[in-house]
């Protein structure tokens, strides 16, 4: 992950090209909006507040590219960052999501990245604490300390600092120092120990999740927990290999402040979050069907107030949303972007439109982007010991031949290299054990032979591609 703020718009292209083909013309606004982001941090305090992120809609066929674009910007920006599908949502009133528990998501997104960031901060000093604990674990302390049998000794002026007691002798000592170097050694790993383990409580109104119950259920169950003492530590008996982890993540979580966490987190969410909305299409239309549609309207009207900017209750607190940056796409077979409440098309200034994939696209995500599907297939193999190889002209049948099954069938775009490459392949992968030691290379007259006749019964392609 890269931090946002030491991205240029180009490097922001440069590194989405790394994985999607084409698309230039979303890429560029993605990258703007992106980068606008970090711009806005930098003006005077008055003029901060003023500036409103400029929204996207990106609009395209299916397996253009949208929902990558989405996820491989979630790897690449240090900002919190949450995909959604609109389809999840019902209006109030209605059993489903509530709109605004995708802002819950982001928070709870920012929350877990600075808590993995405060982890690394003390991970040092949490394994200096986890060495001492082990330590005290594997030599019970003497039966005249006032610390009972198997448990370290806590200094009361610093809680969860362990020091030795003063009454130790040398002979003591010697044999805590020699345990020391046996398990930085890995000497001990297979020796069992018996830990407590902080037995944490299961939230039981967790079930009840919709509306603003959906984070007071958390709350409840931890409160009823804390009634019947469910934060009560379990001893268990482990190995010291596996002992480590457990003690270790209980050093980390003591020195961790959550409270401080939050207040970051919360800033980092409003001022710097990021919502991508897939499947808006899907809750398009100026009409209401009944049945399944009959909310459609309701969860564009309930998601417009959180694009406009409102005051969203979490666990966390309260968050605003008013400077989160919306990304939303669709297809927009059925619907058109102008079938969306006008006052949410207002709030999404900027639309993208994503071409269709051709051929000559099919060939370049098969061998270009860092997880083409050629190379991944090839690394597959040689798990197996199969050296699996394409001639350039095997390359070009295969982009041809998707795009004649998305030209006669359904387009589904770069998806269908999905269901190309894999029936292509069946044979090789069900008997790649015993093709060990092989190099299997896949020729025009390859592809023939294996989808020829599928691509040229449409009736059976439908079903099989």
């Amino acid at each position: 992950m890269l931090e946002l703020e030491a991205l240029s718009p180009k490097q922001i292209v440069t590194e989405l090209d790394k994985y999607i083909i084409g698309q230039k013309k979303a890429k560029k606004a993605v990258a703007i909006a992106l980068r606008n982001r970090v711009r806005r941090q930098k003006l005077d305090e008055s003029l901060r507040e003023e500036v409103a992120p400029k929204n996207i809609i990106m609009i395209g066929p299916t397996g253009v590219g949208k929902t990558e674009i989405a996820r491989r910007l979630s790897k690449l920006c240090g900002a919190p960052f949450v995909k959604v599908e609109a389809t999840k949502y019902t209006e109030v009133g209605y059993v489903g999501r509530d709109v605004e528990s995708m802002v819950r998501d982001l928070m709870n997104v920012a929350v877990n990245m600075v808590k993995a960031e405060m982890r690394e901060q003390v991970l040092k000093e949490a394994e200096t604490r986890t060495e001492e604990v082990i330590l005290d674990l594997l030599l019970p302390l003497p039966a005249f300390s006032s610390s009972p049998p198997n448990q370290p000794q806590q200094d009361q002026s610093s809680p969860g600092v362990i020091h030795l007691p003063e009454v130790l002798d040398e002979r003591s000592k010697q044999t805590r120092e020699k345990f020391r170097d046996m398990l930085r050694k890995g000497m001990l790993e297979d020796k069992e120990i018996d830990v407590d383990v902080s037995k944490k409580a299961t939230p039981i109104f967790e079930i009840f999740s919709g509306a603003n119950l959906e984070d007071m259920g958390m709350n409840l169950g931890g409160a009823v927990a804390g009634m019947f003492g469910g934060n009560k530590k379990k001893r268990r008996k482990m190995t010291v290999k596996n002992a480590r982890e457990t003690i270790l993540n209980e050093e980390i979580d003591k020195l961790i402040d959550t409270d401080k966490a939050a207040d970051i987190a919360k800033d980092r969410a409003q001022q710097m979050g990021i919502i991508f909305i897939d499947e808006i299409d899907k809750v398009a239309g100026k009409e209401n069907k009944g049945g399944v549609d009959v909310s459609r309207e309701g969860v564009q009207r309930d998601i417009l107030p959180i694009v406009e900017g409102s005051q969203v209750n979490t666990k966390y607190g309260i968050i605003d949303t008013a400077h989160i940056l919306f990304i939303a796409a669709g297809a927009f077979h059925m619907s058109k972007p102008s079938d969306l409440i006008p006052e949410l098309q207002g709030r999404f200034p900027i639309r993208v439109e994503l071409e269709a994939l051709g051929a000559e696209d099919f060939e370049r995500i098969l061998t270009q982007p860092e997880n083409a599907l050629i190379k991944q297939y090839k690394e597959l193999l040689k798990t197996e010991g199969v050296t699996l190889e394409f001639t350039d002209d095997a390359v070009k049948r295969l982009s041809y031949l998707a795009q004649e099954v998305n030209s006669k069938t359904e387009n589904i775009g770069a998806r269908r290299l999905h269901t190309v490459m894999e029936y292509l392949l069946e044979d090789v992968s069900f008997e790649a054990n015993e093709l060990s030691g092989q190099t299997i290379t896949i020729t025009p007259a390859y592809i023939d032979e294996k989808l020829g006749n599928i691509i040229e019964d449409q009736d059976l392609s439908r079903y099989i591609l």
